[in-house]
């Protein structure tokens, strides 16, 4: 065994829990690595919190499957990532622990809700990270901070031991300073795992090959519809002209069913939270509230001091959708809405290999920016799609706009994961 010492000085915020003294194995294809996790994953003697007060203090007993890969592997795991109060969020600022800063600008946000693991990245205190993906939250970080994210098909990597916020929509997944280490992270963790019923048997073993001649691009115009900068637009147009003078093929489409996708996403999303939240409550997790009232009075507190607005609002908005009488108006149309987003990318992926667009319709806001929720879920709308179909998707940063990155996100079809890393490789290699 080995040791690494992490003695980095974080500016930014990136970390809720350094490990300064980290073990890993000698032999493996990340011996010695320096990877951090995000602190919704469950490390076995690793304080464990969602960025949440009501896990604080927290220490799992156990692994997460991926992190039990990552230390197969020999990977050092030098801490625990901030991020937005269990994963809700696009700013990182919903954290208990105070809101994680952009190494590029440190009057903006890094994105969310993996934004610690981003900002670690990009300040170059790891190589690499894990993050998790619900809406965006590796993508939109590794768009804001100028770094690479991939969120994986969804059931490529096992979800055992990740806190749930919203099942049927989250994944873990790899962010690097390049597409090689976005690689060579994910060949690391994906894999079958039987503890996870959603788990699926499609490992992956593959070298990045920087070719895209004959590769049919779809450029759906709704990916540069309404709300979307026209600095980034602009600049993401640039990046797929790329393509053209490699070899590949753009083609314009169009997807009908991104104007429901973000409506369904939310509802969707805090639905699953009314549920997988309502553990936390004082008794089974979290520290119990001090207080001497009846027991539904001291649920309330609990639930009032440990949560934070975000997380609150959510809650209340999910269980407000599942209630009697409301199910059929507003799940039951947002499932309906789902299966029509993952039509279309059938559709899509039958006349090309390949969908791109901007990962972000702007650049990373101001602190405090996005005080209105709505304004801050607007900023979701075009990574949700690929969360409602469970497609892979890739963020790589293809340029500036006033001295900010901008994100070109490609999405594949189901286990294309391997299509889009070339692509994304194709274009890192010329831009670099």
């Amino acid at each position: 065994m080995g040791v690494v010492t992490f003695d980095a000085e974080d500016r930014w915020n990136a970390f809720v829990t350094l490990c300064r003294k980290a073990e890993h194995r000698d032999d493996g294809p990340l011996a010695g690595v320096r990877v951090a996790v995000k602190d919704n994953i469950s490390t076995a003697g690793i304080q464990t919190t969602c960025g949440s007060a009501i896990l604080k203090g927290y220490v799992p007993p156990y692994d997460a499957h991926v992190v039990t890969l990552l230390r197969e592997a020999g990977a050092a795991i030098v801490g625990k990532t901030n991020m937005d109060e269990f994963g809700m969020g696009t700013t990182t600022e919903s954290s208990a622990y105070g809101p994680t800063t952009n190494p590029v600008d440190v009057s903006r946000v890094p994105g969310g809700s993996s934004g610690g693991s981003a900002a670690a990245i990009a300040g170059g205190l790891v190589d690499m990270a894990l993050g998790t993906d619900t809406g965006g939250s590796i993508r939109c970080p590794a768009a804001f901070c100028g770094i690479v994210g991939l969120k994986p098909t969804y059931g490529r990597t096992s979800r055992y031991g990740l806190i749930a916020y919203a099942n049927s929509l989250e994944g873990v997944g790899p962010m690097g300073r390049t597409v090689g280490d976005v690689s060579r992270l994910f060949s690391a963790i994906a894999g079958h795992d039987p503890r996870d019923a959603t788990s699926l048997d499609r490992p992956y073993d593959h070298t990045p090959a920087p070719e895209v001649k004959g590769l049919r691009i779809g450029v759906p115009a709704e990916f540069f519809g309404k709300g979307v900068d026209p600095a980034v637009a602009a600049e993401v147009r640039a990046a797929i002209e790329t393509f053209t003078e490699l070899g590949a093929e753009v083609v314009e489409c169009t997807m009908p069913s991104m104007q429901y996708a973000l409506a369904a996403y939310y509802v969707t999303c805090t639905c699953e939270a009314s549920s997988n939240l309502a553990r936390f409550d004082g008794v089974r997790y979290g520290p119990g509230a001090d207080t001497i009232r009846s027991w539904h009075d001291a649920y309330q507190d609990h639930r009032k001091e440990g949560f934070g607005a975000e997380v609150r609002r959510r809650i209340m908005l999910g269980t407000f959708a599942l209630s009697a009488g409301y199910y059929g108006k507003y799940y039951g149309k947002a499932q309906a809405a789902r299966k029509n987003v993952r039509e279309d990318f059938a559709r899509l992926f039958a006349d090309v290999d390949v969908v791109a667009g901007p990962t972000m319709p702007t650049t990373a806001f101001k602190l405090g920016e996005k005080s209105d929720p709505l304004s801050m879920y607007l900023a979701d709308i075009l990574t949700v799609p690929a969360n409602l179909a469970g497609v892979p998707a890739i963020s790589v940063p293809c340029g500036t706009v006033d001295g900010l990155p901008v994100g070109l996100q490609l999405i594949g079809p189901h286990f294309g994961e391997e299509r889009i890393i070339d692509a994304a490789a194709a274009f890192e290699e010329v831009r670099a």
